[in-house]
């Protein structure tokens, strides 16, 4: 795909006016010293691990605790903020042979990216068949990144008022719908800094990177077992940068690209091209089953009925709730995992069809969710928009992202506004940290990617993997499945057992022919 070559020609000018001062050097030289004071602490309290009641039914076997870390780092013995985390522990138990018993490896901490999302339910996968190994030798450990959750949350808006339904998606905005979103998007930058205070600036990728360690002390390891996914992957290349000498085993797995540059306004350009692709390959797969779905034999007729859907829903929202910008976010689900494809093409074929309630079910805002959501969102936003520079400069998005929506409307102006309280953020900025390490600096890691991963596009693998010394990247090709590890590709599965488990890696590079494409469902 050639898309990016739009905006790559953008350059020094791409970020003109904005401001991401780096730590002065006194700065940064407190941080190390409050990350070791914190680090200490962590070693000599440990971690007191219970019921997990607040965190809803669970089974006995998983149990919770907290870890305290301080809000600055800057400041180790000020304002300190509590994590929650969740473990499992090693099972000992060998699937494939039951007099066998399993000796412990050690914990394995996991982040599910975001930012924004909570690990807490990670534990639970040890459930499940493709893990089992793994959760046999190691204590499965899940926890909430600072901010979400019950992790000293953050919060940008009342959570009444997040979902806003029905809603439109213009690909091709206006220039006054531009400006009523960006009137939006001042108001919620706003309203992160009115309802968070002086404490915002600390929520960013570094201090995560930061808090990992801390986690790893308090959890009794001397070296760390991580395994991340999408965003998960560059604050543990982060980590892997600042602390080589604690990592025992990382995984990346949907690796973002970390180069500082990419950081993140053009990383989410990269995205937007990378979703265009995505949706024509979910169209490529409905027109397939045409037979099944009625929905149009070829991807540009399948396009045609979704755009129709999407007018019909702009007249007469379904159930009163599913506009278009319902109906544009429950595809956009669908191009991080090919295993929604189905039920997508079934739900919107029954609402040409006269039947709204299957799109109802998958599109519609579930307003019991609405807290969560918005603290997702928050943190989200918070980490981005502290990481490193944005635009401050309006005209630049417009003139980035008009051009770029000429060949992928499908997510741009989504992406847009998504991010946009960035431009109008109202702290100081990290400088991205330069991710690098050179021989001997790390152990062997291991770098999972889908060769046609929208939310990660592949580059962001080849990028990281060219970083980290020693790294071996498999890929999983002509897939696009947003995180492949302990999913249903066998190979994957058993290059991720065989470093784990053994510390066996292939040379430099391996691939994996793609998982089986999802089957069409006739019914809902």
């Amino acid at each position: 795909m050639r898309v990016p070559v739009l905006y790559s020609a953008v350059g020094s000018l791409l970020l003109a006016g904005v401001g991401a001062a780096p730590a002065s050097g006194a700065e940064a030289a407190a941080e190390v010293r409050g990350v070791a004071v914190a680090v200490a602490r962590a070693e000599a309290g440990g971690i007191t691990f219970g019921s997990c009641s607040a965190e809803g039914e669970m089974p006995g076997s998983m149990r919770c605790g907290t870890v305290s870390v301080p809000l600055d780092y800057a400041d180790p013995y000020g304002k300190q903020i509590e994590l929650t985390v969740s473990r499992v522990r090693a099972t000992h138990k060998d699937p494939n042979n039951s007099k066998r018993r399993v000796p412990r490896q050690g914990a394995l901490v996991f982040n599910p990216g975001g930012p924004g999302a909570s690990g807490m339910y990670f534990p639970l996968i040890g459930l499940m068949p493709e893990w089992k190994r793994i959760a046999a030798a190691y204590d499965l450990v899940g926890y909430a990144p600072r901010g979400v959750g019950r992790s000293a949350p953050l919060s940008c808006q009342d959570p009444r008022k997040f979902f806003k339904g029905p809603a439109q998606a213009p690909t091709h905005p206006s220039e006054s719908y531009k400006r009523e979103r960006i009137a939006q998007a001042k108001a919620y930058a706003r309203g992160c800094a009115k309802r968070s205070g002086s404490a915002l600036r600390h929520y960013h990728s570094l201090n995560n990177a930061r808090d990992l360690d801390v986690l790893r002390a308090a959890l009794g390891e001397e070296k760390l077992t991580f395994m991340g996914a999408s965003y998960g992957t560059y604050y543990g290349a982060l980590y892997a940068t600042l602390f080589p000498s604690h990592v025992r085993r990382m995984v990346f797995d949907a690796a973002v690209n970390p180069d500082p540059e990419q950081i993140w306004y053009r990383n989410n350009l990269d995205q937007s091209a990378a979703f265009e692709a995505r949706w024509a390959d979910m169209r490529e797969w409905i027109a397939k089953h045409h037979k099944v779905y009625g929905l149009g034999d070829t991807p540009a007729k399948v396009l045609r009925s979704y755009e129709r859907a999407s007018t019909r829903l702009a007249r007469k929202p379904a159930g009163g709730k599913v506009g278009p910008g319902q109906l544009q976010n429950a595809f956009l689900q669908a191009g991080y995992y090919d295993d929604y494809w189905p039920y997508r093409a079934y739900a919107l074929s029954a609402y040409l069809k006269g039947d709204p309630q299957p799109l109802v079910d998958i599109a519609a805002p579930v307003t019991e969710a609405a807290a969560e959501a918005e603290n997702s969102r928050a943190v989200y936003t918070a980490v981005e928009c502290n990481d490193g520079p944005w635009p401050t400069d309006w005209r630049i998005w417009d003139r980035d992202n008009t051009r770029l929506a000429r060949v992928a409307p499908f997510e741009t102006w989504d992406n847009v506004w998504m991010n946009l309280p960035c431009a109008y953020w109202p702290v100081p900025r990290q400088r991205p940290l330069d991710v690098r390490t050179g021989p001997g600096e790390l152990p062997p890691t291991l770098i999972l990617a889908a060769e046609r991963d929208a939310a990660s596009p592949y580059q962001g693998a080849l990028e990281l993997h060219r970083r980290l010394w020693h790294s071996v990247l498999v890929t999983e090709r002509d897939a696009g499945t947003h995180g492949i590890g302990g999913g249903p590709n066998a190979c994957v599965n058993a290059h991720l057992d065989a470093y784990l488990l053994e510390g066996r890696l292939p040379v430099r590079r391996a691939s994996c022919a793609p998982h089986p494409e999802p089957r069409p469902e006739t019914e809902g």
